[in-house]
């Protein structure tokens, strides 16, 4: 299953470490320092701010939609063809 980051993106389900929101990211000293490691691996899906950090192996999305709505869209149950 493929989750939609915003603008284009999608991103296997499989891969996402963790779907963070900014505000929690801002606030946390951790999370500031693991983003300066990651900084060359960060791909911004928006041109103006960014709601939520969605953190896989390969990248670090910046997206424009929030993180509960990406939580959402990362489990909700595959319908089965009978």
């Amino acid at each position: 299953m493929y989750v939609h980051l915003g603008e284009d993106t999608l991103v296997r389900a499989i891969e996402i470490i963790a779907i963070l929101d900014k505000e929690t990211v801002k606030s946390s000293q951790y999370m500031q320092e693991l983003l300066e490691k990651k900084d060359k691996d960060i791909i911004p899906l928006t041109k103006g701010t960014f709601k939520s950090i969605v953190i896989t192996e390969n990248a670090v999305y910046y997206s424009p939609l929030a993180s509960g709505t990406l939580k959402k869209r990362s489990t909700k149950p595959v319908l089965q063809e009978l």
